[in-house]
């Protein structure tokens, strides 16, 4: 054997959580992404998407997806830097732009590709990149390939933030990287604490909206624009393969940040442009989102039913406020077995253990859908209420 598979065949945690019959991962589903799913010929409740919207099995995004491709063809064969830009793309970029509040904007492939491609090329070796230590892996790999120093904060701790600020030397460029919901808690970000901040030290701030936009703000437009900041957040990222039912992502910005980006971010010049039914996809989205509000406040009141009914429970959650609901059960294997469970009583759920995070902080990721029912939630309630109670988690 030679000495890399040596190495990497002594990593066998998949195989003994299968051979205790609780591996969690890769569930293969056979239908269409919504409310109810099937796995393995048997129907399930999903609630571990991030379609916070449900527009994913929309009819209008798919006919959207199913034109463009009709037009276009399957793909670009070609970087957008080159021969891959289409006029698809040149559209949503400035729709986007002017939803999130900014002169420009310039869409990747995936969101991830996002994060790397900016957090990584615009700072210098001489300046700064203060991140929250709950930011997204895509921030954290973004900033691990940048020459700048890297000043990690503690979570939404604007105290924290201001002694790493102060460490910043004041003639460099400090630019503050945070998710404005996080993924995995749900929680938000303090970003009037943020701004105010950056303004004290002259420093940039950057909002990853991957779970804002939908979701908060005027028709979806995320958390800056909830919080009435947009015009002090420098960047604001976003992904399409959460409320816009797509896959992908883009950055907005001025249009200095936006030019330089253009022809300076690696994983966008270096990489296949968005597809054409992607793109179409999320701009019919971007319609419905716009057009139907109505959308936006029924996951809100499910969102606060859901609430409710966990904290009534007995559940442990955290601060969530959001759709996203962390239920804290901190034990590994106990989380791998709560998820089958659930899953046998007919409701699919997202575990979150180590070393996402802390084998101490261990969690159920719940998350609604606006195409949910009060049915469909009254339901996995009950079975969480059975599935918990039964290991001692809750009365």
């Amino acid at each position: 054997m030679k000495l890399l598979q040596e190495k990497l065949s002594k990593y066998d945690a998949p195989q003994r959580a299968m051979a205790a019959g609780i591996y969690p991962y890769f569930r293969m589903i056979e239908s269409d992404q919504d409310t109810e799913v099937m796995i393995s010929g048997k129907k399930v409740l999903m609630f571990g998407s991030n379609a916070y919207l449900g527009l994913t099995n929309h009819p209008k995004v798919k006919e959207a997806a199913i034109d463009a491709i009709k037009k276009y063809g399957t793909g670009c064969a070609g970087s957008r830097f080159l021969n891959g830009t289409l006029d698809l793309h040149i559209q949503l970029e400035k729709r986007l732009a002017e939803f999130v509040g900014k002169e420009d904007a310039i869409v990747y492939s995936t969101g991830f590709q996002v994060n790397l491609g900016v957090v990584s090329c615009l700072t210098g070796r001489e300046d700064y990149i203060l991140w929250d230590e709950l930011d997204h892996a895509s921030i954290i790999e973004g900033h691990r390939l940048s020459f700048s120093t890297k000043l990690k904060f503690k979570h939404n701790d604007m105290d924290s933030l201001e002694k790493q600020l102060q460490k910043c030397e004041p003639d460099k460029v400090k630019l503050i990287v945070t998710d404005g919901v996080f993924s995995m808690e749900g929680d938000v970000a303090n970003l009037p604490g943020i701004v105010e901040l950056a303004k004290k030290y002259n420093a940039s701030v950057m909002v990853d909206e991957a779970h804002g936009l939908g979701v908060f703000g005027d028709h979806g437009r995320g958390t800056c624009n909830h919080f009435g900041v947009t015009n002090d957040v420098d960047l604001i990222m976003g992904t399409f393969s959460k409320s816009f039912a797509s896959i992908g992502g883009f950055i907005a910005a001025d249009e200095s940040i936006i030019n330089y980006l253009r022809h300076h971010s690696r994983s966008y010049i270096f990489s296949a442009s968005n597809t054409p039914a992607a793109t179409a996809a999320a701009d019919a989205a971007l319609d419905i989102m716009l057009s139907e509000p109505e959308r936006i406040q029924h996951l809100w009141d499910l969102t606060h039913y859901a609430l409710e009914g966990f904290r009534n429970m007995g559940c442990e959650i955290g601060h969530t406020s959001t759709p996203i609901i962390p239920l804290f059960i901190r034990d590994n294997d106990l989380t791998f077995l709560i998820v089958k469970e659930l899953f046998e009583a007919g409701v699919f759920v997202n575990p979150v253990v180590a070393p996402a995070v802390a084998s101490e902080d261990t969690l159920i990721r719940f998350s609604l859908m606006a195409t949910h029912t009060k049915e469909q939630l009254d339901y996995a309630l009950e079975a969480i209420h059975k599935v918990f109670k039964s290991h001692g988690l809750v009365d």
